[in-house]
């Protein structure tokens, strides 16, 4: 009989990141993330693969790959205590052998840094609104300031929306900045955008450096517009100054030049993007992709992250949510579209060189992988390890697929059976939740699905309308959360009982985080099949939610079919848990996160709260430090701990 997967095996996997190639494509270089216990936190090293063989290049110290100099100089960031505060510390390193070498201070805390052409970089870093010159203070001048900024650390000024910002806390007052940065004879740092402007994508073409972004005051709407700077003139020139477009990503195809934009007109916010091409009189559609082009597959593996796309030669390579797993995507100078790469499972980012292709993927019964492949999508070839020992000989469930039929969709979701799982048994059943809602599940390896697995549950989990992979029209539930929605998870639950007799229908728990979060909270207020629940990083009002989330005016309104978020309350409230707490029988677990800004801690503070009044069994368990990703990146010790307190509650509910 094999091993069972233990929650505690978590601290155990390694998480590959920001695969990079090499600008002549000899070398990848990647980042792998493992977690330290002994510090509750991650550790990074840089591996390099040459000729499809990875190894590991730098160890002891936390090290960063920010790119590549040449074809033989990687440049790293090392993260240690003596980096000065408000600084960015980089460092060159021979592919060859030798140590890192520092190389340059950047004045400022970066994002992103990239080589434009020979002696000229171009950074991306954050910035104060109000005092945008800071990095030109000298030793002085910064270690006074510094000195300020402790004295008043007791109290928080805010005077803009959002203030705050999931992952970055307090936000207010700070920008994103493109910066210029010359390192001919002396390093000389420029800043090229205004004091009050945002910076979002950057591609470099030629000499010029393509940036998408917005000025903004008091209220962010989340939107962008199209800027080039010309390097060998020091001019700016707006491309695009419409308003009320989102703009994602920038390529350039035989001399023209696109944008991935939606103005978000027919499906709100989370509007797909559309090929754009760049004209003097705006954007002109030109192909709708009919998918996401990122991966969409909620995972709780995934540690950092990488690129989505890739650009080689005149083509454009891009991840793509397809039904319920990623595909690799190729579009040649036409836009013509092929499909690469394709399988059940995941497939978490890539980088493209002139003949190769590198990319992440986990599999049902495989952890995360790096892999490369050709241009044409064939020998494909696994060029990592880094997972094999941790889940060897363990019992790993594999997904079984069920079909089923809810409000004229097809649709599918899948279950995880126990290992020796019997017929003549009777088994607990778990319901897990995506998301979302515009996520997906697939058949990738899931840590907290296999350990109730390891515990003796039947694990189920589906896609309904309002996820990923088939399009806006499936993907648009605006004003109808918490109906259509519900009524099909619902009926998968009928279609996994009738499939699976034997698990007890007085033994299901449900789960699911955030949009998953909400529907829990939803579930409990309209249905007492489900003996406990766990609802995690939730929502419980879109009244409060629109005006405490980081991005509750802009989402919250629009996924609730509200045309004024100030005038039509009653439809917000129609779509709000707590509407109906008063119905609430179900013992249920709150998960929450203080640093949460997406979903934040008064949310299911409200909803515990408004159950515990009715004398309904709750649990809330607040992670201190912790935000919105606290099941995906929070600290190793905390997800140990997350993941604890749901299978206990689960265990005490059914056992």
């Amino acid at each position: 009989m094999s091993k069972k997967i233990e929650i505690k095996d978590l601290n155990g996997y390694r998480y590959p990141e920001n695969l990079q190639y090499s600008p002549d494509g000899k070398y990848l270089a990647f980042q792998v993330a493992s977690a330290d216990v002994k510090k509750n936190d991650y550790h990074r090293d840089v591996w390099l693969s040459e000729n499809g063989s990875a190894a590991q290049f730098t160890e002891t110290v936390n090290t960063t790959l920010t790119g590549w100099d040449d074809n033989e100089h990687m440049i790293l960031q090392r993260h240690t205590e003596e980096d000065e505060a408000g600084t960015t510390v980089l460092y060159r390193m021979n592919v060859k052998g030798g140590e890192a070498k520092k190389w340059l201070t950047l004045p400022f805390p970066a994002v992103s840094f990239e080589k434009v052409k020979k002696d000229l970089y171009y950074a991306v870093g954050i910035i104060k609104r109000d005092d945008p010159d800071a990095y030109k203070d000298n030793e002085e001048t910064r270690k006074k300031k510094q000195e300020e900024e402790k004295q008043n650390k007791d109290y928080q000024v805010v005077d803009e929306v959002p203030y705050w910002f999931n992952g970055s806390n307090y936000t207010n007052g700070q920008r994103t900045a493109l910066f210029l940065i010359s390192t001919d004879k002396d390093v000389k740092v420029k800043r090229v955008t205004g004091s009050s402007f945002d910076t979002g994508t950057v591609k470099v073409f030629g000499d010029d450096i393509y940036y998408t972004g917005l000025a903004w005051k008091l209220y962010n709407p989340f939107t962008a517009k199209l800027y080039v700077y010309h390097t060998k003139t020091g001019k700016t020139e707006t491309l695009f100054n419409k308003k009320g477009w989102n703009i994602g990503n920038i390529l350039m195809l035989k001399g023209k030049l696109y944008v991935l934009a939606s103005d978000m007109k027919e499906y709100g916010t989370n509007e797909s993007s559309h090929f754009c091409l760049v004209t003097k009189d705006g954007f002109e559609m030109v192909k709708d992709p009919e998918r996401s082009l990122y991966n969409g597959v909620a995972v709780d593996t995934e540690l950092g992250g990488g690129k989505n796309d890739a650009q080689s030669g005149d083509c454009y390579y891009t991840l793509a949510t397809q039904e319920d797993h990623t595909e690799i995507w190729k579009y040649d100078s036409a836009l013509k579209q092929s499909v690469l790469f394709t399988q059940p499972g995941s497939v978490f980012f890539l980088d493209v060189s002139k003949d190769k292709i590198a990319f992440a993927c986990e599999t049902s019964d495989s952890l995360m992988e790096v892999y490369e492949m050709d241009h044409t999508g064939k020998q494909v070839k696994k060029i990592t390890s880094l997972n094999t020992e941790a889940l060897k000989d363990k019992y790993v469930a594999k997904p079984k697929r069920i079909d089923y039929k809810s409000n004229g969709d097809s649709l599918h979701g899948w279950v995880l059976l126990p290992q020796g799982f019997s017929k003549k048994k009777k088994y607990p059943g778990v319901f897990d939740i995506h998301g979302g809602p515009r996520a997906v599940y697939s058949e990738a390896f899931f840590h907290e699905m296999q350990v109730w697995c390891a515990e003796g549950y039947v694990v189920f989990f589906t896609n309904i309308r309002g996820s990923d992979g088939r399009g806006d029209a499936f993907a648009d539930v605006r004003d109808q959360y918490g109906n259509v929605d519900y009524a099909e998870l619902m009926d998968f639950t009928d279609a996994v009982l009738k499939k699976y007799p034997n698990i007890d229908k007085k033994k299901l728990c449900e789960t699911g985080g955030s949009y998953g979060g909400f529907m829990t909270n939803w579930i409990i207020g309209h249905t007492d099949r489900f003996c406990c629940a766990a609802s995690q990083r939730s929502i419980a009002s879109w009244i409060s939610e629109s005006f405490i989330s980081d991005i509750g005016v802009m989402f919250s309104a629009d996924q609730c079919g509200a045309k004024n978020v100030y005038r039509d309350t009653q439809k917000l409230w129609d779509h709000s848990p707590l509407k109906y707490a008063e119905n609430v029988k179900t013992p249920t677990l709150f998960i929450h996160s203080d640093q949460d800004r997406r979903c934040p801690l008064p949310e299911g503070m409200q909803m515990m709260q408004a159950i515990a009044g009715r004398n309904v069994e709750t649990r809330m368990v607040i992670f201190h430090g912790e935000n919105h990703e606290l099941s995906r990146s929070g600290k190793p010790l905390h997800r140990i701990k997350r993941l604890e307190e749901i299978t206990g509650w689960f265990n005490k509910h059914t056992k």
